[in-house]
C-alpha cells in the first residue's frame, strides 16, 4: 500500500495519531480478509465485502493524509 509514499509513511508514523490509528486498522483488516479468503476463519461473503469496503475507505483517508502531509512538507 502506497509504496511511492514509503518514506512519508515512516515520517508520519508517530507524528499523527489519526494516521497511526487508520494505518493499524487497515493492516488489521488486511489480515482478517486474507484469513477469511484462505479459509482460516469462517466469514460470510457479506462480512468480507463489508471489510473490503471499510479497508478501501481507510486507504482513501490515508491517501488524503499523506497528500496533505506531502504538500505541507513542500511548503516548508
Amino acid at each position: 500500500m502506497f509504496h511511492e509514499y514509503r518514506d512519508l509513511i515512516t515520517e508520519l508514523k508517530g507524528k499523527n495519531a489519526r494516521f497511526d490509528s487508520l494505518f493499524e486498522k487497515h493492516d488489521e483488516l488486511d489480515h482478517k480478509i486474507a484469513d477469511a479468503q484462505a479459509g482460516r476463519v469462517h466469514m460470510s461473503d457479506l462480512e468480507i465485502d463489508a471489510m473490503k469496503k471499510e479497508k478501501l475507505r481507510i486507504k482513501d483517508e490515508l491517501g488524503s493524509l499523506l497528500a496533505q502531509y506531502k504538500a505541507e512538507k513542500a511548503d516548508k
